[in-house]
């Protein structure tokens, strides 16, 4: 067993605990037996959550029989999933199971209506750090199956300078030659820019990436260019309000990337239910 899938069963692992408490008080007065279910979808989505309910049924004795992939499409009235067991395993796994297929469908779903509106463009679709606390693999699991890409996974792997740690900072040319000499040299480093004259400096400053940070799309198409002319080596990234109604005019200004955390937080449930045959 990986790392990985070690970490994706001790989430799992916590998700029914947190559930089944002390015990199923319906497996108390009721006699076990075989039974057979399935994941009905009623609305159309994208689908996620595959790859966490395949940890579980390492775990608790189900079989599973899957009728569909992570980021593949369901309509109303497919059947996403035929599950078996004995009734006591089933009915007490049924809501967990549900749950991580409905969060992480919705994010996908949200987040694949995101990557489409970017679709004959350049530009790549990014989350952020706004995740539900203890979640943030799972949620940023969910945008890859959208078709959208991780941007940082944490502090650690990137060093990101926003206007509250450049409020603290009084030479940034000077802290960015320190910060070369102390962080690992493979780190990139982002800083967050409101307007041209701070994307210029810190492209001289040596940034990796500037975020060109709720600015208009004028003043963006401006970075770029001066992106294009002097610092070819530098990513850009626009954030801040991003809408399905405004990604693409974001985008065709020549950013390598938007991002957007309503991805993760404005995303909303699919409808899916699961029916138990008798």
């Amino acid at each position: 067993m990986t790392v990985s899938q070690c970490l994706i069963e001790d989430f799992v692992r916590r998700a029914v605990e947190e559930d089944l408490g002390r015990g199923d008080l319906f497996a108390r007065i009721t006699e076990s037996r075989p039974v057979r279910a399935y994941i009905l979808a009623k609305s159309e989505g994208v689908f996620a959550g595959r790859e966490y309910i395949e940890a579980l049924a390492g775990i608790y004795p189900l079989d599973l029989e899957w009728r569909v992939r992570d980021g593949e499409r369901f309509a109303p009235g497919d059947r996403l999933l035929e599950v078996s067991g004995e009734s006591r395993d089933l009915l007490a796994l049924e809501r967990t199971i549900l749950d991580l297929a409905l969060h992480a469908s919705g994010i996908a779903t949200l987040t694949a209506r995101y990557v489409a509106e970017l679709e004959g463009t350049d530009c790549v679709l990014l989350d952020t750090r706004k995740t539900r606390p203890g979640l943030r693999a799972f949620e940023k699991y969910a945008v890859r199956c959208g078709g959208g890409q991780n941007h940082r996974m944490g502090l650690d792997d990137c060093l990101m300078l926003k206007d509250t740690h450049l409020r603290t900072i009084e030479d940034l040319d000077r802290f960015m030659k320190e910060v070369r000499r102390r962080i690992p040299f493979t780190a990139k480093v982002e800083i967050e820019c409101e307007d041209l004259e701070m994307a210029r400096r810190a492209m001289e400053a040596g940034a990796d990436i500037v975020m060109c940070d709720n600015m208009d799309l004028a003043t963006t198409r401006e970075v770029v260019a001066l992106r294009d002319t002097r610092f070819p080596h530098v990513l850009l990234e626009a954030s801040g309000n991003v809408t399905l109604e405004t990604i693409r005019s974001i985008a065709e200004t020549g950013v390598d990337a938007v991002s957007s955390g309503s991805i993760i937080h404005q995303a909303t449930w699919p409808d899916l239910s699961m029916k138990v045959e008798a």
